[in-house]
C-alpha cells in the first residue's frame, strides 16, 4: 500500500511549500523578495514603454493640460525654467536630481529599509507597486508629451542637453516612454521615499532629507521641462492611493491570506 505521503495526502500545496521554505530559509526569502520586486519594475517599465506611438494624441493633451493651468492661472513653467536656463550650476543640480534622486535612490533605501525596517519595506514596496499600476493605467488611457518635446520650443530639455546620463538613452529606450507625463511618478514616489525615510529614523539629517526630498524632485522635474504641475499633483494623487491600498493589505489583505493559507493547510493535513 502505498503511503499517505506518496499519494499526495498531508502535503502542502506547493505556494506553502515555497512559502514555509523561504521561511525557514533566509536567503530563499531574500532572493524571493528580490525577484519579486525585480520582476515587478521590470513589468511596470516594459509595459509602460509598450505604447509610445499616440505623438498627436500626447500632444493634444498636452494642450490640454496647459490650457487647463492657464485657466487656473499657474502655467509658470517656461519662466520657472528661465531661472535655471544659463546657469550651468543649477541645471546640473536639477539634471543630479532628476536623474539620481529617482530610482537608484528607490534602490539604495529598498535595500535599507529591507535590511532595517521590515515593516515600512514592506509597506513602502506596496505602496510603490501599487501605485505603478495605477499609474499604467492612466498612461496608456492619457498620454501627454512632457514640456520638453513641445514642438513649440518654448522649453529646453536640460538633462539631454548638458548631462551625460538620461532615461531617454539608447540602450534604455525599450524601457522608455517618453509621452508617460501624467502622472509624474518622479514626485510621487519621492513623497512616498521622503515620507518612509522620515518615519523611519530618528536622525535630524536623513529626517531632514526625506523632509527636502519631494519638493526637490518637484523643483527638477519642472525645471528639466520633465513635467507640468499638474502632472505632480495628479502623481501625489496616485501615489496617495498607493499608500492607502498598502496600508489597507497591512490592516486586511495580508491576514485574509494568512487565514486562508492556514486554512488550506489544516485542511491538506486533516483529508477526509
Amino acid at each position: 500500500m502505498k503511503s499517505a505521503q506518496a499519494l499526495g495526502v498531508g502535503r502542502a500545496p506547493l505556494p506553502q511549500r515555497l512559502i514555509d521554505a523561504a521561511a525557514r530559509h533566509r536567503v530563499y526569502r531574500d532572493l524571493f523578495e528580490f525577484a519579486l520586486v525585480a520582476l515587478a519594475f521590470l513589468f511596470y517599465f516594459l509595459v509602460r514603454a509598450a505604447v509610445v506611438n499616440e505623438t498627436g494624441e500626447a500632444l493634444g493633451n498636452a494642450e490640454h493640460i496647459i490650457n487647463f493651468e492657464k485657466m487656473l492661472g499657474i502655467f509658470w513653467e517656461p519662466r520657472l525654467q528661465q531661472v535655471v536656463i544659463g546657469r550651468q550650476l543649477l541645471i546640473q543640480l536639477f539634471n543630479f536630481i532628476y536623474f539620481w534622486l529617482d530610482f537608484p535612490l528607490i534602490v539604495l533605501v529598498g535595500l535599507w529599509l529591507y535590511v532595517f525596517k521590515r515593516h515600512e519595506y514592506t509597506v513602502a514596496r506596496d505602496a510603490l507597486l501599487l501605485s505603478g499600476a495605477i499609474a499604467l493605467i492612466v498612461y496608456n488611457l492619457f498620454p501627454v508629451m512632457p514640456p520638453r518635446l513641445l514642438p513649440s520650443g518654448e522649453f529646453v530639455d536640460t538633462v539631454r542637453r548638458y548631462s551625460n546620463v538620461s532615461y531617454q538613452a539608447q540602450s534604455t529606450k525599450a524601457f522608455v516612454n517618453p509621452y508617460a507625463a501624467v502622472p509624474s511618478l518622479h514626485f510621487g514616489w519621492a513623497m512616498v521615499l521622503g515620507a518612509v525615510i522620515y518615519f523611519s529614523t530618528r536622525n535630524w539629517l536623513l529626517r531632514g532629507f526625506g523632509i527636502l526630498l519631494p519638493w526637490a524632485e518637484l523643483a527638477a522635474i519642472v525645471f528639466t521641462a520633465n513635467h507640468f504641475l499638474v502632472d505632480a499633483a495628479a502623481g501625489l494623487i496616485v501615489c496617495l492611493v498607493g499608500v492607502l491600498l498598502a496600508l489597507a493589505m497591512q490592516r486586511w489583505g495580508y491576514p485574509a491570506v494568512r487565514r486562508w493559507a492556514e486554512a488550506r493547510w489544516r485542511l491538506v493535513e486533516s483529508p477526509p
